[in-house]
C-alpha cells in the first residue's frame, strides 16, 4: 500500500469515528428526554410496601427509601397529606436524590437538580418530574402503592 493510499484511508478510519463521539457526546435532543445524553431511569412499577409509623419517619423532614422510593414525612400529623412518596432515581441520570428539610425539596446531588415534595422539576438540568406514588394511611400504617 502507498503511504497516499495508507493515510487516506486512516484519515476516513479517525473521521467516522470523531463523528461516534460527537454524536454520543452531544447535548441531549428529541431522543433524550432525560437531557443528561443518557435515557432517564425508568420509574418502579408495582410498588406496593407498608411503614409503621410508631417507628418509621417520625421526625418532620425525616425519609426512608425503599424499593426505588423516598418516602417523606412533611408534616407532624398522621394524615396522608403529611408525606410524599416518589421514585429515588434522578430523572436526568438517575443518582438517588435526597430531601432538603430545611428548604422543603429533593436534591440530586450530581448535578443540582430540584424537585418539589410532589416531585416536580423547579431547576434542571433535569426535565422529567419524578415519579410520585400513591400514599393510604389506616391506623399507624403507611401503604405506599403504584
Amino acid at each position: 500500500m502507498k503511504r497516499t493510499e495508507f493515510l487516506s484511508t486512516l484519515g476516513i478510519g479517525i473521521a467516522a469515528a470523531c463523528t461516534g463521539c460527537l454524536a454520543a457526546c452531544g447535548k441531549g435532543g428529541e431522543g433524550d428526554p432525560g437531557g443528561g445524553g443518557i435515557a432517564p431511569p425508568v420509574p418502579p412499577a408495582g410498588i406496593n410496601f407498608t411503614l409503621d409509623l410508631n417507628t418509621d419517619i417520625k421526625s418532620v423532614g425525616e425519609s426512608k427509601t425503599t424499593n426505588g422510593v423516598i418516602v417523606v414525612r412533611l408534616a407532624a400529623s398522621n394524615e396522608i397529606a403529611s408525606f410524599t412518596a416518589v421514585q429515588v432515581a434522578c430523572t436526568h441520570e438517575g443518582t438517588a436524590i435526597g430531601f432538603n428539610g430545611a428548604q422543603g425539596n429533593f436534591v440530586c446531588p450530581n448535578h443540582g437538580s430540584i424537585f418539589t415534595p410532589a416531585g416536580v422539576v423547579t431547576q434542571g438540568p433535569a426535565v422529567i418530574n419524578l415519579k410520585k406514588y400513591t400514599i393510604a394511611i389506616a391506623s399507624n400504617v403507611l401503604t405506599v402503592t403504584g
